[in-house]
């Protein structure tokens, strides 16, 4: 071998003594060691990240401006709670209504789950004529008798509402879906189903309303929902995660998320 080989060995060496000095070998107790993997598998599954708060999020909204244009190769590959539709809102949401949704909290907050008196309910269901209604009534247990009453009730009346159940399969394809991209909370919102399924079934989908912050984006205070200032449990949803898948697929143009006044004629979604 020549001197050199034996140099460079020698220096090897001499850097693997240092490295095991300066770095002994230890034995962690057993549960260290299961704290560890378990730690690691973990931040496997779920990353550790900053979510941006309000007034971030609002900043890069502002950045991105309010051009849009629509990406069809994007929309192939991505594949409420019975709001009042009354006069003093018909300016903000409009007076047509095709597909409305009810959560089943609503029926036994407002209409006693239909256990004694269902005329209430029917009443107030006639404003919505012929829409369907939207229920998720296998997402949790507790919400699948509600949601039965409210079908037999319409159904019993011959009402012109249609109820609808999403399919169990479809509830948690989407659940696993979006937390695949990183939305983790205890359940998605029923507005995040419903543009999850548009974006399989519409040919064009735009969206308005989606804007879960306390300020808008003239920083001027605002209700959570434009009939109510109710907000939702705290740790039940996250609704700026959401805000935020919602805002990618809008910039990269598979949906269109309409944050300004709809009263232009040019910010009407495209044939």
């Amino acid at each position: 071998m020549s001197p050199c080989g034996r140099a460079r060995r020698q220096t090897s060496r001499g850097a693997m003594a240092v490295l095991a000095w300066k770095f002994p070998r230890t034995r962690l107790p057993m549960g260290a060691s299961a704290l560890c993997v378990v730690v690691l598998c973990w931040l496997y599954i779920f990353p550790v990240y900053r979510l941006p708060n309000e007034k971030e999020i609002v900043q890069g909204v502002l950045q991105q401006g309010t051009a849009w244009r629509r990406n069809q190769t994007a929309a192939r590959a991505f594949r409420c709670n019975l709001p009042p539709l009354s006069s003093e809102y018909t300016k903000d949401v409009g007076s047509k209504s095709h597909l409305v949704t009810a959560n089943p909290s609503i029926i036994r907050q407002r209409f006693q789950n239909l256990l004694w008196s269902r005329k209430t309910f029917v009443d107030n269901m006639k404003i919505y004529n012929h829409s369907y209604i939207y229920m998720p009534a296998f997402s949790m247990k507790t919400g699948t008798e509600p949601s039965l009453r409210v079908y037999y009730t319409l159904s019993d009346v011959g009402a012109n509402q249609t109820v609808l159940f999403a399919n169990p399969n479809f509830l948690r394809s989407i659940g696993k879906f979006w937390k695949s991209r990183g939305i983790h909370a205890k359940r998605l919102s029923t507005g995040l189903f419903l543009v999850s399924a548009a974006l399989g079934l519409c040919e064009e989908v735009a969206i308005y309303g989606f804007w879960p912050f306390s300020v808008n984006m003239h920083e001027q205070p605002i209700s959570h929902h434009y009939y109510d200032n109710v907000l939702p449990f705290s740790g039940f949803h996250a609704m700026p995660e959401e805000f935020l898948q919602l805002w990618y697929l809008h910039k990269i143009g598979a949906l269109r998320m309409q944050l300004d006044p709809c009263e232009d004629a040019s910010l009407q979604p495209t044939s």
